[in-house]
């Protein structure tokens, strides 16, 4: 009788057992959305995994919150989870959203920072971004590298163009912080693979070369190409001659048009009237042009002109590019014009 009671005893057992283990699994394979196709459960500062299944029940998410509790215990998880935003999609489990939760899979955004740009487009594109937090309004730009906690270095070119994924809340010096130590990583890196002989006295001289490669290219296959013409005028010590630095110096006074007179204003910028490197860089230069810069293209064109359709002729002597000039910008009438001052080039010793 004893062994008929025992046997009982344990078959309800298994029963039950058997049944508490298919409720179990059945709840976490269940959806959580009933009838909403998708939402975001936000998960705030100091939350932990038992106030958010209880909450996820009084939301009517969770028909059995315990057995969520049974599944981070036996999974031995850990009570505290990342705060942020995280994503129900319409086929999204107890289970699922549990190890999205215990796995700090929060909602990411994204913010790309497009190469060619200049500080105030960087700082245009992050203020307008709806799920950054702003602590940078008012903030002028020469101030902004002492947000980022370097006081003394000019933002220009600082930062390097990609995109960045963060979740809802990070701050502004947040993603400023990673593009700026995006950029340095990169260009230490490719500083130390460099052509050997080049004129550039540090990696930033490289920066702002590539800065300047960057503005000049309108087809990718020529960027090594100019970068060459530059390495090559700066070996012989001829002035740059470049027009995006002189837009650059004008910042946003520049309304499309290059005047005579902004190409006789001495500015640290103009390197019509300067020689060597202006003192920063011009624009944020994509990764082709920091390669071009430091690994330039051979050859012996002093001059490019722009063709009209993006890409330019490189010529090799001042009559050359006077003839290409005369082709390809004022459409083959010939008048006086100097593309390029000889005479204060042959005496540029006396500078």
């Amino acid at each position: 009788m004893q062994r008929r009671s025992t046997k009982f005893a344990l078959s309800a057992l298994i029963i039950l057992s058997a049944g508490f283990w298919y409720d179990y699994h059945n709840t976490l394979n269940t959806r959580l959305l009933k009838e909403q196709t998708e939402m975001v459960y936000n998960v705030n500062p100091g939350a932990n995994l038992t106030r958010i299944v209880y909450d996820l029940a009084a939301k009517g998410l969770v028909d059995k919150p315990r057995y969520l509790l049974l599944y981070v215990r036996l999974h031995r998880s850990a009570d505290k989870i990342s705060t942020g935003e995280y994503q129900i999609k319409a086929d999204t489990t107890a289970r699922q959203f549990l190890q999205q939760l215990l796995g700090g899979k929060v909602v990411q955004y994204s913010l790309t920072l497009i190469e060619g740009w200049n500080i105030f487009q960087v700082i245009d594109a992050i203020q307008a971004h709806p799920h950054i937090e702003h602590t940078l309004k008012g903030v002028n730009e020469n101030n902004i590298m002492a947000k980022l906690g370097y006081p003394d270095l000019h933002p220009e070119g600082r930062f390097l163009s990609d995109t960045y994924h963060f979740p809802r809340g990070t701050t502004d010096v947040q993603v400023l912080q990673r593009a700026y130590q995006a950029m340095e990583k990169r260009l230490a890196a490719e500083w130390e693979k460099r052509d050997a002989g080049l004129p550039y006295k540090s990696p930033y001289e490289a920066l702002i070369m590539a800065s300047i490669v960057e503005k000049e290219t309108g087809q990718p296959h020529e960027r090594q190409q100019i970068a060459g013409v530059f390495v090559r005028r700066l070996e012989k010590r001829m002035r740059l001659q470049t027009d995006p630095t002189i837009i650059y110096g004008l910042g946003r006074k520049y309304d499309g048009n290059i005047r005579r007179r902004d190409l006789t204003n001495d500015t640290p910028y103009n390197t019509y009237t300067r020689f060597g490197l202006p003192p920063t860089p011009i624009a944020m230069p994509g990764y082709a042009a920091l390669y071009a810069a430091l690994h330039p293209a051979e050859g012996s064109s002093l001059y490019f002109v722009a063709k009209g359709d993006g890409s330019h002729y490189f010529s090799s002597s001042l009559e050359e590019h006077n003839e290409a000039v005369i082709k390809y910008q004022l459409k083959g009438r010939k008048r006086s014009f100097s593309s390029y001052n000889a005479r204060q080039d042959k005496n540029k010793n006396k500078d």
